[in-house]
């Protein structure tokens, strides 16, 4: 195998979820390309990571400042969406039944991998409940033991606002799954039938 075609297989195949073969598929398809066809895509990954940014207000990820979904003034600013990854935003937006804005984690606690509580958004998400007009905290996480002690110690971080009611999506999804991985139907059934946390 050539030394050329094997580092780009070795690089595809770093990414989550692809194999040595299905890296061989990639490297393959973009060898069919034409030139200009696989610069747009070397430019577009490259811009993508030099130029991406985490929204100031909800920790999604950004062209500016603010997301799209925080700089929206016909989203329910009264409701606030918990999800772990940017992924689960893309997921619940699809079902296209939320309306609210949302808080991007980044991750759950996981003393296991080293992740704590300070390692994750938490703290902005206090700061955006804090400032007064969320009514409604909806978790949207995982069922994992570290999804449900994350939403335990944010549970405890907002226990100074008892006007503001703590729910989690309905149980549809079952458990140790990723919203991210949650077909469109299940994710709307779970967020129509949430309940109080």
């Amino acid at each position: 195998m050539s030394e050329l075609l094997k580092n780009v297989v070795e690089e595809f195949s770093n990414l989550p979820g692809v194999g040595r073969r299905t890296a061989l598929r990639l490297s393959m398809h973009l060898l069919r390309r034409s030139e200009a066809e696989v610069e747009q895509f070397v430019d577009a990954v490259s811009r993508f990571r030099s130029q991406i940014r985490y929204c100031k207000r909800c920790n999604n990820l950004s062209d500016d400042e603010l997301c799209p979904i925080c700089s929206d003034p016909r989203r329910d600013r009264t409701t606030l969406c918990v999800v772990e990854q940017v992924g689960d935003v893309m997921s619940i937006e699809s079902t296209g039944s939320y309306k609210g804005i949302y808080h991007v984690l980044g991750g759950v606690i996981s003393p296991m991998q080293g992740v704590g509580p300070s390692d994750l958004g938490i703290d902005m998400l206090v700061d955006n409940v804090a400032s007064g007009g969320v009514r409604e905290v909806i978790f949207a996480i995982g069922t994992s033991l570290e999804c449900e002690t994350t939403m335990f110690y944010i549970k405890k971080r907002l226990a100074n606002f008892p006007d503001v009611r703590i729910t989690t999506i309905a149980r549809g999804i079952g458990f140790g799954d990723e919203i991210e991985y949650a077909d469109e139907f299940t994710i709307k059934h779970a967020l129509n039938n949430r309940q109080t946390f």
